[in-house]
């Protein structure tokens, strides 16, 4: 539940979205010396069940303390609390969203990132992570435990780590930094990670041989300006923004010889930082069990069980959800130079959603989720990029009693100029509709347009050519 909330820890986890800027280096520089990577033997032989399991205690012990002392009475745990939690049931408690729905997954990202610098795989980690957050619902505070928080923590945590851990390693991997801003620029993105190799020296430092993934990431920085705004109870809203966007996607199908046999060999990440809001959005998705396939000449694909983790808050409403879903991602060849890659998905979820800047920071709820996406990006040779992202919520109301439905449209397109400087148009739609019984109904809608520059990691905007 509640946890230390302030502003410097937004900055930090924004400042460890800039630091994967690691990643965006010339293709040239990019190709990973596979003689070096390393060996399963050697991971293997180097891993520890027992030591981030005291890491992930320690983390709780020393966040309870400091909860404890500087925040309220609700973090000082007792022996007398733990049995009361232990014998009584689990509740939806309603802690301030930006906590329960983003501090709550970084913790388990946090906790996901000690086991798997330590050498354990994705889904002992995912063990790791769930049980931390039962540990801390349990008894690191005093009141009872809540089953929002496990979810957020123990799944959601492992989705957002699984992201942090890998891009942290492909920056070790790949990266043509000095060795300090190396392991600097990895632990800002994956700290656990970072306290690893600095805590145990060479024990962990070969802990995970990537596979040599084919990845695209972009950096988008500019200015946006509303279009659209219908607020409802929203109370505020700031119509210009200065914005910070960063999206990778991991795993890109179609390389020979990259193979998708462990969770997250496929990943798509992207977060926003805004003047207006700290923190836009932050989405991951990865492919957590599936197989590759090819459909003639031009067609090669991922198809499989994805797990996927949002954070959405466009100023005027909120949507955070933690969901499993069937999808693919592809990519065809039109032409010898026109490209096109997607994903589509359908799934299901456990959301809060609600207004931001109500009247309260309470002011959100829970429900089951069916949902889906649509992500498409057409690639017109070396020159330009058209890409479109569809997403849709569909939030029941408490106890089956009405409903929040919540769609989003990201369109951009953009233009390289030289090498991997272009330009960037954004547009960015998001739209609420809320009904419930004896209540009004309710319409949010904002739509904004921006200009970028964009830093991109390959000239070719991420396609794949096994032809």
């Amino acid at each position: 539940m509640r946890e230390a909330v302030s502003n410097s820890r937004f900055r930090i986890a924004l400042v460890s979205m800039g630091c994967m800027l690691g990643l965006i280096t010339p293709h040239r520089a990019c190709a990973a010396d596979n003689s070096s990577l390393p060996k399963l033997a050697e991971i293997e032989s180097s891993k520890s069940y027992a030591i981030p399991a005291a890491e992930i205690l320690g983390y709780d012990f020393l966040l309870n303390q400091f909860n404890r002392h500087f925040i309220d009475d609700d973090y000082k745990s007792n022996l007398s609390t733990i049995r009361h939690n232990l014998r009584n049931g689990w509740v939806v408690d309603n802690d301030p969203f930006k906590i329960n729905q983003f501090l709550h997954p970084y913790q388990g990202s946090m906790y996901h990132g000690f086991a798997r610098s330590a050498g354990l795989n994705y889904w002992e980690s995912l063990g790791y992570s769930f049980a931390g957050s039962a540990a801390w619902e349990i008894a690191g505070e005093r009141t009872p435990p809540s089953k929002n928080d496990q979810i957020a923590t123990g799944v959601g945590g492992t989705f957002l780590g699984e992201a942090l851990f890998r891009m942290a390693n492909l920056v070790l991997e790949r990266s043509d930094m000095t060795p300090f801003w190396r392991e600097t620029t990895a632990a800002v993105i994956s700290p656990s990670m970072g306290f690893n190799r600095l805590a145990f020296g060479d024990r962990f430092k070969p802990i995970f041989a990537s596979g040599d993934p084919a990845y695209f990431a972009r950096l988008h920085l500019g200015l946006s300006g509303t279009l659209q705004n219908e607020q409802g109870n929203s109370t505020q809203v700031k119509r210009n923004e200065v914005l910070a966007d960063f999206s990778m996607e991991y795993g890109l199908p179609g390389k020979p010889g990259y193979t998708y046999t462990r969770p997250f060999d496929y990943f798509s990440f992207q977060t926003t930082g805004s003047s207006a809001n700290i923190f836009e959005n932050i989405m991951v998705r990865g492919l957590l069990v599936g197989t590759d396939y090819a459909v003639g000449n031009n067609y090669r694909g991922v198809w499989g069980f994805y797990g996927s983790y949002d954070y959405i808050s466009p100023q005027i409403f909120r949507i955070s959800t933690t969901a499993l879903s069937l999808g693919t991602t592809a990519q065809c060849w039109l032409s010898d130079a026109i490209v096109l890659q997607g994903t589509g998905m359908l799934g299901l979820g456990y959301s809060a959603v609600g207004t931001m800047r109500g009247t309260s920071d309470q002011d959100y709820h829970y429900g089951r989720t069916p949902q889906a996406l649509l992500a498409l990006r057409l690639i017109l040779g070396e020159r330009a990029s058209l890409d479109l992202t569809a997403r849709d919520y569909f939030v029941g109301g408490v106890a089956g009693k009405g409903y929040d439905n919540i769609a989003r449209v990201d369109l951009s397109f953009t233009l390289r100029v030289h090498q991997q400087h272009a330009i960037s148009l954004r547009y960015l739609w998001s739209r609420r509709d809320a009904s419930y019984p004896n209540l009004a109904d309710q319409t949010q809608t904002r739509g904004t347009i921006g200009i970028y520059y964009t830093l991109l990691s390959h000239q070719r905007f991420g396609t794949v050519d096994w032809r």
